[in-house]
C-alpha cells in the first residue's frame, strides 16, 4: 500500500523535529547536517528509530538542506548527490514493515531572478538531482517543505513529477498577517493551494513558523478537497535561545498536543511535528489518532 492509499484510510503520522534532535546529539552551530549522513549515520539513524518507536508512519530524511545550491555553502555541492542517497539509505535501512520514508527537500535558501541571482533552470536542475538521489535511495514519498517562495515551490514540484517514480508532497511556511497567511515572498494561502494542486502536488499544507493553536487558525481558512490530503507541521512555538546555548522552545509538549484533534478535526489527513518537536510529542499526538479511529 503506498502512503497515499493509507492516508485514505486513516490519519497518517509523520515525525518531528530532526535538526534540533542531531543537535542534542552534538551538531555544531554552522555545521551541516546531511554531513552526518556519511560521518555519523549511526547518530542519524537513532533519530529515525525513535520516532518510529513513538509511533511515526512515516519518518523523513535527514536531507532538508541536501540541494547542491544550499550545500555551496559548505562547499559540498560536488557530494550533493551521495549525500542525499545516503540520507535515503539510512532511513530505509532500519524503516519497519509497513512504515514509510519521505524524501526531505527544503528550500536552496537562494532567490530567483529578480530577487537574486539565479535562473529558473539552476533551481530545477538542483531539486532533479536532489529528488533522483532521494529516489534511488527508496524513499516512499517525496515532502518539498518549508517552502516560502511559490515559485520556487512549483520549480521542485515539476522536477520531482518529471521523474515521475513517487508521490509528491509540498508544505510551504507562513506568516500569520491582520490580512491572512502569507509567505515571506506575500504568497498568499489561497494562491499556495491553487497553484500547487493545479501543478500536480498529491498533498499540501503548512509547516514551521507557527506553533499549534496558529496552525489550527491557518487550517480553518484552508479549503479542503476529497483527493488532496491537508499535512499541518507545526512548530513547538518560537526558539528561545538559553544562557548555556541551548535552546528550548516557547510551547510545551502539553500545550502543543492540546490543539491536535481540532487540527484533524479541521481536516488534517497528514500530521507531524516541526522544529523543538520531538519524540515525545509524536508519542502524545500518537495516543490522540488511535483515540480518533
Amino acid at each position: 500500500m503506498n502512503i497515499l492509499e493509507l492516508v485514505k484510510e486513516r490519519i497518517v503520522l509523520l515525525d518531528g523535529g530532526m535538526g534540533t534532535e542531531l543537535i542534542k546529539k552534538g551538531l555544531s552551530k554552522g555545521e551541516a547536517p546531511e554531513l552526518w549522513n556519511e560521518k555519523y549515520p549511526e547518530k542519524v539513524k537513532e533519530v529515525h528509530q525513535a520516532y518510529f518507536q513513538a509511533g511515526a508512519d512515516a519518518i523523513i530524511t535527514n536531507s532538508f538542506g541536501g540541494s547542491p545550491i544550499k550545500l555551496k555553502h559548505f562547499n559540498l555541492e560536488k557530494k550533493a548527490y551521495e549525500l542525499n542517497k545516503k540520507a535515503a539509505e539510512i532511513a530505509v535501512e532500519i524503516k519497519p514493515k509497513e512504515r514509510y520514508v519521505g524524501g526531505s527537500m527544503g528550500p536552496t535558501g537562494q532567490f530567483l531572478k529578480p530577487q537574486g541571482p539565479y535562473e529558473e533552470n539552476e533551481f530545477y536542475e538542483a531539486y532533479h538531482l536532489q529528488a533522483q538521489a532521494l529516489i534511488e535511495g527508496g524513499v516512499d514519498f517525496i515532502l518539498i517543505e518549508t517552502q516560502y517562495d511559490l515559485r520556487e515551490a512549483i520549480i521542485a514540484l515539476k522536477a520531482v513529477l518529471e521523474i515521475n517514480k513517487v508521490p509528491v508532497f509540498v508544505t510551504m511556511t507562513y506568516n500569520e498577517t491582520k490580512r491572512g497567511y502569507f509567505t515571506i515572498m506575500g504568497n498568499s494561502l489561497e494562491q499556495c493551494q491553487k497553484e500547487l494542486i493545479e501543478n500536480g502536488a498529491q498533498a499540501i499544507g503548512a509547516n514551521c513558523t507557527l506553533d499549534s493553536r496558529q496552525m489550527l487558525e491557518l487550517i480553518k481558512k484552508m479549503e479542503k478537497l476529497k483527493e488532496i490530503p491537508i499535512i499541518i507541521q507545526a512548530n513547538a512555538g518560537q526558539p528561545l535561545p538559553q544562557p548555556d546555548g541551548s535552546i528550548t522552545y516557547s510551547q510545551d509538549r502539553d500545550d502543543y498536543v492540546k490543539y491536535i484533534p481540532e487540527i484533524i478535526k479541521e481536516g488534517a489527513r497528514i500530521i507531524g511535528g516541526c522544529c523543538g518537536t520531538n519524540p515525545e510529542y509524536i508519542k502524545e499526538m500518537k495516543k490522540i489518532i488511535d483515540n480518533i479511529k
